[in-house]
């Protein structure tokens, strides 16, 4: 169980939180990631939108150097906003920029700040670090993961099995969950090669203790494949698409 999460100092930074260098506006889908055992909705991932519901890619493009801190800051605190005015009950996971994050205790001074404002559980918030080659040095991004446990939050690492795995960090400072590539669960159940490496990873989170959440799943045969190996967390069309400015309800196959 998590321990409640270190307090800094929560004065709002208004110039991180407002987006000061940004010249483009950003609101968030929502998708559940579920639990089919309890058959509840664990979290909610925040997906970055466009404000007339352009997608991630669209927002994402207009991501540089110079503004990526600012980005990183007003996802953060529009994401907190957002949730708690949805009356999210189930974690929150919010994807981050680790370049843009130079030191974790301060740069989650205005996650603290708008989480008190907005009355959210700072104990519900997962950070999750998407995987990229391009990432900056694994000890930095340990201690990032490192820092945020220690503060109180969960921690995540998207898209493993796509390109370079993050094996380093897995070493360093393993995260409390980790999700599974879609490239990795498509068709595995009729993919020995794929079902190997899975099987692997599977090995692998249960003597680190963590979980992994099988993500981009979108046929039956896929989850339950999956779900034989012992997989309880799941997110993918199968359960439920993206809402925008929504909590969608999850359909749990029978």
């Amino acid at each position: 169980m998590n321990q409640p999460a270190v307090l800094f100092d929560e004065s709002h930074c208004d110039q991180c939180a407002c987006g000061e260098g940004l010249d483009f506006s950003l609101t968030f889908a929502f998708q559940p990631i579920v639990d089919v055992v309890s058959r509840t909705v664990f979290a909610y991932e925040a997906l970055v939108r466009g404000r007339n519901g352009e997608g991630a890619g669209s927002v994402l493009s207009k991501v540089n150097e110079k503004n990526q801190y600012s980005f990183d800051q007003v996802c953060r605190v529009k994401a907190v906003k957002l949730a708690s005015r949805l009356g999210m009950d189930a974690m929150l996971s919010i994807n981050f920029l680790p370049n843009a994050v130079y030191r974790a205790e301060y740069c989650i001074r205005t996650t603290l700040a708008a989480a008190k404002t907005y009355g959210f559980d700072t104990r519900k918030i997962i950070f999750e670090l998407t995987e990229n080659e391009k990432l900056t040095s694994v000890e930095h991004l340990a201690s990032i993961i490192a820092a945020y446990q220690e503060m109180g939050f969960s921690t995540a690492i998207d898209d493993f099995g796509a390109g370079y795995s993050r094996y380093d960090i897995m070493m360093a400072s393993p995260p409390d969950l980790l999700k599974l590539d879609m490239g990795l669960v498509r068709n595995i159940h009729r993919e020995p090669n794929k079902q190997a490496v899975v099987s692997g990873i599977i090995i692998m989170m249960k003597q680190l203790g963590g979980r992994i959440v099988a993500e981009g799943v979108e046929t039956v045969d896929e989850y339950s494949w999956l779900h034989s190996q012992g997989i309880h967390l799941f997110q993918g069309f199968l359960f439920a698409k993206p809402g925008f400015e929504c909590l969608p309800e999850p359909v749990f196959p029978a």
